[in-house]
């Protein structure tokens, strides 16, 4: 009885298994509906992390669009940060006609021009690198420091909201857990956050910048620690 019970010569056994019911299968439908509603509603919370932390500087991204660099002014003069550094790499489009190279100086320039007071300001260039730019960013801020004499021990990352919880993770990972990293996710309205699929932009933003952030999150060894 054992022996007719088996086959493909002998590696595997016949058995009995459960197996849904149509009202089985409906229920699996409709649970699977709703945690991919769930989901739609929740990535972009998700992403656009607001975790501040009291003192210390304050971190702008320089690649952020001219909308963004208001707010970060209103930051900085709203909680007091002793200085304001930007980062940024290589621009890679117009840079032969604009007098600026990179991100950082670029925004440095215009946030000068918004109002910034100069002496609260630091430019951050970094290198052109083939891997994740905001890790290569905060190496160069952290690089920086080095030379400089300075080591500060918080930081808020001021940043576009999808890309918020990225940058603090990849921040914290360069900068070390001597330093305590916070983040400041700003939206400046481009498409509805609450309905970010209902437009191409949002659609493209959010979900990119899911997949960034999980590669960032289990493929992170294979970033260079300089």
């Amino acid at each position: 009885m054992m022996q007719a019970n088996r086959t493909c010569w002998g590696l595997l056994r016949r058995g009995s298994c459960l197996a849904p019911t149509w009202q089985g299968w409906l229920a699996l439908a409709l649970g699977s509906v709703l945690l991919f509603v769930l989901a739609l509603r929740g990535a972009y919370p998700f992403l656009a992390l607001s975790d501040a932390k009291p003192g210390g500087v304050l971190v702008i991204e320089g690649w952020v669009p001219d909308s963004v660099l208001e707010a970060g002014i209103a930051e900085f003069k709203r909680h007091h940060y002793d200085k304001v550094f930007v980062t940024g790499g290589p621009i890679e489009q117009g840079a032969a006609l604009s007098l600026y190279k990179n991100q950082a100086d670029l925004c440095a320039a215009s946030l000068i021009r918004l109002g910034m007071d100069a002496g609260a300001l630091q430019s951050i260039p970094a290198l052109d690198v083939r891997q994740d730019r905001i890790y290569g960013s905060a190496v160069a801020l952290r690089q920086w420091w080095r030379a400089h004499g300075m080591a500060p021990t918080s930081i808020n990352v001021f940043t576009v909201g999808p890309y918020a919880r990225r940058s603090r993770l990849l921040f914290r990972r360069a900068l070390g857990s001597e330093v305590t990293v916070g983040v400041v996710a700003f939206s400046p309205g481009e498409f509805d956050v609450r309905h970010w699929w209902r437009s191409s932009q949002g659609f493209r933003t959010v979900t990119s910048e899911l997949i960034a952030y999980c590669y960032a999150r289990v493929m992170f060894w294979q970033f260079g620690r300089a």
